[in-house]
């Protein structure tokens, strides 16, 4: 339970400062397993509590022009272009259907819903198999989308474009549906890809159970560095074929140091993946994850996958499983090493395939449905004390806060799992 007022800054102080000590004098919390802090990967950084706003963006940049339809939003793009970037466009309430996709070429441009309700601002092709193939596509950098629904296109609802220099993409408060692949791209060539994209506070989902085939998928980034996916929701991510869906958040094609945190999957085929095949991903943390899978998946796979993945701290998850696939984590093949597997709680096996290697420790995996407030609806906050869970974690300098930014008491033993009970 959260501690208000003055209590809570003054524990949260008290808390900054033991951190930093044992961060000093070489600690790493809690015993168990087969190491302390000499396991942590050689690139990790300590990482601070991270607050998450999700209230509507006040976020303006240059002129602001304002539009009611999409005659309007269409000329507002291109003016923009035109002119440079550096300019905001704010959208009225309403239904926009566009038959052309939106360019976005110049830097420095936020787009957003003016009322900051991203249910009543929607802009959308025709459908998942024809008609408009993305809403934005993207090849400028410090591009911000934010308080918008985006769908009904037969590719991406945005497209960030590595290989064309686009970089440094925030999407906020954004709720993304019924697309035909996946819902939101980072593309490279190769060899350039999109960095320091922040992805937060956002829905991305299939309004039916089903998406329409196997290649669709949440967050899909090939060659990114350093993305934050931060207080996300993503539903029904999964193939109405006999071939499972991409993930719900994926880095993979030599992707570095992503950090995805207090993210809600619930139904998807794959949870989180980091790397994919021997197209891997170098560092990262996930942290305060929460991942439920029902038995109606016709091939549900993996909650948290790991691919010829080096250095990924994976710490404080909680993931359950109506269905039968027996690994809720997975390190795979022997390039994936220096990984740390710790405090995570879940009702399947955590297993190395194919010769991957990873430190693991202080995870539980035989939790039950009862341990949960209601995992049907992916609500996986413990219902009561779990002698087995509560206290019984390691405390580690990078999970400060738990799924809701409740701080995790130092000195008293974390709770395993995503919740902080």
């Amino acid at each position: 339970m959260a501690l208000n007022g003055f209590l809570t800054v003054l524990v949260r102080l008290l808390s900054i400062t033991i951190v930093l000590f044992l961060a000093a004098c070489g600690g790493g919390g809690g015993g168990g397993g087969d190491g302390g802090a000499a396991d942590v990967p050689s690139d990790s950084e300590t990482l601070p509590p991270a607050a998450i706003d999700c209230t509507p963006l006040d976020l303006v940049v240059g002129e602001v022009i304002t539009v009611s339809d999409t005659a309007q939003l269409v000329a507002a793009v291109t003016a923009i272009n035109d002119s440079g970037g550096n300019r905001t466009v704010l959208i009225e309430d309403g239904d926009y259907e566009l038959s052309a996709l939106l360019h976005i070429h110049a830097d420095n441009v936020v787009i957003r819903g003016r009322s900051g309700n991203r249910d009543r601002v929607i802009l959308h092709g025709q459908n998942m198999a024809g008609g408009l193939s993305h809403i934005f596509l993207v090849a400028a950098s410090h591009v911000t989308i934010a308080d918008l629904s985006l769908g009904q296109v037969y590719y991406h609802a945005i497209q960030v474009q590595g290989e064309n220099g686009a970089g440094h993409l925030r999407v906020h408060n954004v709720r993304i549906f019924d697309t035909g692949e996946q819902m939101l791209k980072g593309s490279y060539d190769g060899e350039t890809g999109s960095d320091d994209g922040v992805v937060e506070c956002s829905l991305f989902e299939y309004t039916q159970a089903f998406g329409p085939q196997y290649y669709i998928g949440g967050i899909d980034v090939h060659h990114g560095r350093n993305w934050v996916v931060r207080g996300n929701t993503f539903k029904n991510i999964r193939s109405p074929e006999d071939r499972a869906a991409e993930h719900a958040i994926h880095f993979w094609s030599d992707s570095e140091t992503p950090l995805i945190e207090k993210n809600r999957i619930v139904n998807c085929d794959r949870g989180i993946g980091l790397g994919l095949g021997t197209r891997g991903c170098t560092g990262g943390l996930i942290r305060n994850n929460t991942i439920y899978g029902d038995d109606l998946g016709l091939n549900s796979d993996v909650g948290i996958g790991l691919e010829t993945a080096r250095n990924i701290r994976v710490y404080n998850n909680t993931i359950y499983f109506a269905h039968d696939y027996p690994w809720a984590i997975e390190y795979r093949w022997a390039a994936s090493t220096g990984n740390l597997i710790v405090n995570n709680l879940t009702n399947a096996s955590i297993a190395s395939r194919d010769g991957g290697s990873a430190t693991v420790r202080r995870n539980i995996t035989d939790a039950v449905a009862d341990w949960f407030s209601n995992p049907a609806s992916g609500d996986l906050h413990l219902s009561r004390t779990i002698n087995a869970v509560v206290d019984a974690g390691e405390a580690l300098i990078d999970v400060q806060e738990d799924m809701d930014g409740d701080l995790r008491p130092i000195g008293s033993g974390y709770d395993i799992g995503a919740d902080e009970f």
